[in-house]
This record gives C-alpha cells, sequence and structure tokens, in this order.
C-alpha cells in the first residue's frame, strides 16, 4: 500500500497583481512533501514569501497556480465548510506575536479552539485546555490573563492552543522571534517533544540557527524558489550564528520589493 504524504505541494506558485498593475511573484514553482512526524525548518530572508507558504501549508490561502493536497485529496476541490473543519481539526499555528485574546486567562485562550468542536470534545474542553496547560507547565497560570504572563509563558500558552485539539500538522511562524535566547530554546525544546510524543508534523518558519537546527530537514527560500540545504550546527551555537546564517540567506537571496502593499510576502 503506497503511503499518502500528509500535505504534498507540487508545482506551487503565487503570485498578486499590484495596483500599478504589475505583477508580484511571492512564489515559483514549489515542490514539498510533508509526512506525518516530520520536523522541518526552512529560513529565508523577511519579504522572501515564508510566511505565505506557511499559509498555504495550512490551508488558510490557495496558490495562483499548482496544487496542495492533504492526505491525498486536493484541497481546492474542498467546499469552503468543509475546509473549515478540516483545518480546524488537523492544524495548530503558532505566531511570533502569541496572538493570546487580552483580558481573557490562559484557559480561556486555550479553550478557544474547542468552541467550534462538537460532541463530547465540545463539553470536555475545559478539561482537554486543562491538561495541555498543564504538559506546557502552566498548570498553575490556568486563570492568568496575557497581561500577567512573561513572554515566554505566553509563548506557551500558544502552543497549547495550538495543541489542545492534537493536530496532525503543527505550522510555527517565527514562535521565538519575541523571545529571549534561552526561553526561546526552552520553547522549541517543548513544541518539539510535544510534536515527537503525538506523531504530528511540525513546520517551522525561523531566522534562528538554533531554532532551524532542531528540525531533521532543512530548506532556504529565496527569490520565491525553494531548495533543500544541509545545516551542520555545532553542539554549541550562538545568537550570534542566528545572525550569520540570516546574513548568509540575504546574500544569496536576489532583490524583492521592500515594501509589500498587501502584506502577503513576509
Amino acid at each position: 500500500m503506497e503511503l499518502v504524504s500528509l500535505v504534498r505541494l507540487e508545482g506551487v506558485a503565487k503570485h498578486v497583481v499590484l495596483p500599478d498593475d504589475t505583477r508580484l511573484d511571492i512564489l515559483r514553482g514549489i515542490d514539498l512533501e510533508i509526512d506525518a512526524g516530520d520536523h522541518v525548518a526552512i529560513v529565508g530572508r523577511s519579504g522572501s514569501g515564508k510566511s505565505t507558504l506557511l499559509n498555504l501549508m495550512g490551508m488558510l490561502d490557495a496558490p495562483s497556480e499548482g496544487s496542495v493536497s492533504f492526505r491525498g485529496e486536493p484541497v481546492r476541490r474542498m467546499r469552503k465548510a468543509r475546509l473549515d473543519r478540516l483545518r480546524g481539526r488537523n492544524v495548530g499555528f503558532v505566531f511570533q506575536q502569541f496572538n493570546l485574546l487580552a483580558g481573557r486567562t490562559a484557559l480561556e485562550n486555550v479553550m478557544m479552539p474547542l468552541g467550534y468542536a462538537r460532541g463530547r470534545e465540545f463539553w470536555t474542553r475545559r478539561a482537554a485546555a486543562t491538561r495541555t496547560l498543564e504538559r506546557v507547565g502552566l498548570g498553575h497560570r490556568i486563570d492568568s490573563t496575557p497581561e500577567q504572563l512573561s513572554g515566554g509563558e505566553q509563548q506557551r500558552v500558544a502552543i497549547a492552543r495550538a495543541l489542545v485539539r492534537r493536530p496532525a500538522l503543527i505550522l510555527a511562524d517565527e514562535p521565538t522571534g519575541a523571545l529571549d535566547v534561552e526561553t526561546g530554546a526552552s520553547v522549541m525544546a517543548l513544541l518539539d517533544e510535544i510534536a515527537s510524543e503525538a506523531d504530528a508534523a511540525l513546520v517551522t518558519i525561523t531566522h534562528d540557527l538554533n531554532v532551524a537546527a532542531r528540525a531533521r530537514r532543512h530548506y532556504r527560500l529565496d527569490a520565491g524558489a525553494l531548495t533543500a540545504f544541509e545545516l551542520d550546527v555545532p553542539g554549541h551555537s550562538s545568537a550570534a550564528d542566528a545572525s550569520g546564517l540570516a546574513a548568509s540567506v540575504e546574500e544569496t537571496t536576489d532583490a524583492v520589493p521592500a515594501s509589500d502593499p498587501i502584506g502577503v510576502s513576509s
């Protein structure tokens, strides 16, 4: 029996037409397969299209050309309601800026994705959210609001929210970008550990060499094209190494318009 990839991109391109009627090509001819249990890192300079690629993998956006398939089924053939259910059940997003609801407790934030669940999953959402917060070490902070939490704690709440439905695919967009190096390392270790336990695929977009080094496969997004590369990292790499990686990525990337009037090429 042939194994089916969790997510498969074939010949994916993304472009937009700017107000002056010129076309901006964001992604070009991308082929990528993600399997259950994969851990993939994608690096590239700001404006290279990393977040756009993540949105396509997470079925938040559709390609201009090519196809995106989830468990062997082309996403473009799905009705919106089914696609929304599929994404909500199977994809967890972790963002750099946490995106927590201000004034709501950690428990309420983590419960949010379960508000659209059905049956037992809906009625037991409080217990599930509590267990997930305990799993990320925040069982004692369930009644705290984001304003009362440190940056690292807020990111842990965001991770708990992404994982509460035990998704098959975790997409992390610069998950340590708003954290100091030590806190970022502990957050990534936790995210990697939980993803491995659940056999979930983890795709991380990052500028941080230490974060990228945790992945088993590494890709560089350069001028809209995705290429695999080997990342050989010393055992005790530093933040300076991360800067070096970002610089090397920039040096090999063709010029991309500095301004992005519609906010899709980040």
